[in-house]
């Protein structure tokens, strides 16, 4: 917020729609769906439409932010052995 962006505050036990997890995610719905389907975000099914369980999309957010810290890592210590850095 002190950096002026927009906060979104949002119950655990909340179910989202596919729109609102690809908009919560910064991503495009249609690679929602792609990730409901290789099962990387729980969801169930309420007729023909997707609900996710804002518990789950954080739990998919924190592993992606931690893969993303450990590959940046990987990067600076190769960086450095080639003495790019």
């Amino acid at each position: 917020m002190a950096a002026g962006q927009g906060v979104a505050v949002v119950p655990a036990h909340a179910e989202l729609t596919t729109q609102q997890d690809a908009e919560l995610l910064n991503v495009s719905r249609p690679h929602v769906i792609k990730l409901l389907d290789q099962g990387l975000i729980r969801s169930r099914l309420v007729g023909r439409h997707r609900r996710i369980l804002a518990s789950s999309l954080l739990e998919y957010r924190r592993t992606q932010q931690r893969d993303t810290r450990v590959a940046v890592d990987e990067l600076a210590v190769l960086s450095e052995d080639l003495e790019l850095y």
